[in-house]
């Protein structure tokens, strides 16, 4: 698919300075013309940049600022893409990332009968919430319902059964252990992970970062599934859905709310890690989720906390401060994450501010890393990351209130 920029969002050369847009240009179309492939029964599939491979969550925030688009082509693919998240997670729903076709391609084989369509089957929560969130905002920004078709509908019962039984997970039942000599890249205990005690949660092996969980219970991604299985839109599974997130805003609650913040991960068992990632879903990115608001005393409470030095994630140097990850080296902040602190404020001038930061911090190349030393920009990780140049185009958009209408 071919789409100028111009056409995906009219009018928004004339809103933000040349430079600006050669950017927002740029990412728009490295996404449409690099990213973006077609699956043999000719549904797209979303590569992450620089590894061929998609993601489920990845390509749900590389197309988050499409939402805003209105060009028919835009909402074609969208809705086509919700098609190849709800095919590639029937496939696996334990799966975090997937080939283009059934070539056996793979991070690491980690399982004797992985799916030769899985590229890596690290299980995720925010995996299951992501599929979920791009079905629901199709149809709320465009009136659009034929992506929720007969598979969906399958795989939202597939999720409510999943998210049933993982409530009560079986530690033997998902072992994830590499001999790769990076230990976030396994489950703890032999690979089994932690122990956990019954909270009503629902249990996660990874976060949206692909480390491993300290604790079992992610409360960012266990928020945002919350609110989604709260919005879907699938009548006869309504109930089910109403009561499971019920249950999981009842464990968050006693188990993961804690002197009036929120943990990042908990066990149920009386331990917390209290962190943030910069990866979204994060605890920072809530109100961006439409999950809290901005001025939820809970959320502002424990965004202070997340943008403060208590963060063992949280850095800062030579003009530039920002939420890095274990994932990558100490001292390296993510520009989603810089993003993520504008997109969650109303604040024009913080805004403004954030995208000359990100645009300073390029080293040179016109792309936004996935993370850079505080110290020194040219001193980053991954070439190109997809993901990161699209929630630069979404803080644009979002600095312009930029809702385009036909």
């Amino acid at each position: 698919m071919k789409c100028e920029t111009a056409e995906v969002f009219p009018g928004l050369q004339q809103e933000i300075p040349s430079h600006r847009y050669k950017r927002v240009n740029d990412a728009v179309q490295s996404f449409f013309t690099k990213t973006l492939q077609n699956m043999r029964d000719s549904l797209p599939f979303v590569t992450t940049g620089d590894i061929p491979a998609m993601w489920l969550r990845d390509s749900t925030w590389q197309v988050k600022p499409l939402l805003d688009s209105h060009n028919p082509d835009v909402i074609e693919l969208l809705m086509n893409l919700s098609k190849s998240q709800v095919k590639l997670f029937l496939v696996d729903p334990y799966a975090n990332a997937f080939n283009p076709e059934p070539n056996g391609n793979c991070w690491h084989r980690d399982f004797a009968d992985q799916s030769p369509w899985v590229f890596e089957r690290k299980f995720e929560l925010d995996s299951w919430a992501s599929v979920l969130y791009l079905a629901r905002k199709i149809r709320e920004q465009f009136g659009q319902t034929d992506h929720l078709d007969k598979n969906y509908q399958e795989a939202v019962a597939l999720m409510l059964e999943l998210g049933r039984k993982e409530q009560n997970h079986d530690r033997n039942g998902y072992i994830f252990k590499r001999d790769n000599g990076v230990a976030h890249d396994s489950l703890s205990h032999d690979g089994q992970g932690a122990p956990i005690g019954h909270t009503g949660m629902v249990y996660s092996a990874f976060r949206p970062s692909d480390d491993s969980c300290t604790y079992g219970y992610l409360i960012p991604s266990n928020l945002f599934f919350m609110s989604e299985l709260r919005k879907m839109n699938v009548p006869k599974l309504s109930s089910i859905a109403s009561e499971l997130a019920g249950e999981i805003h009842d464990g968050i609650t006693k188990f993961g709310l804690i002197q009036g913040k929120f943990a990042y991960e908990v066990d149920g068992l009386g331990n917390a890690q209290w962190m943030d990632d910069a990866n979204v879903p994060s605890l920072l990115s809530l109100p961006h989720l439409e999950i809290l608001p901005a001025d939820n005393s809970e959320y502002q409470k424990t965004r202070a906390f997340v943008l403060s030095e208590a963060n063992p994630y949280f850095f800062s140097g030579a003009g530039v401060k920002g939420v890095g990850s274990q994932h990558t080296p100490p001292n390296h902040v993510w520009p989603i994450s810089i993003a993520m602190e504008a997109l969650t404020s109303n604040d024009l001038g913080k805004q403004l501010r954030t995208l000359e930061t990100l645009e300073a911090t390029d080293a040179g190349t016109g792309r936004m890393h996935e993370s850079f030393h505080v110290d020194n920009p040219s001193k980053f990780t991954r070439e190109w990351f997809s993901w990161s140049d699209m929630t630069y185009v979404d803080l644009t958009l979002k600095s312009v209130g930029y809702r385009y209408k036909l």
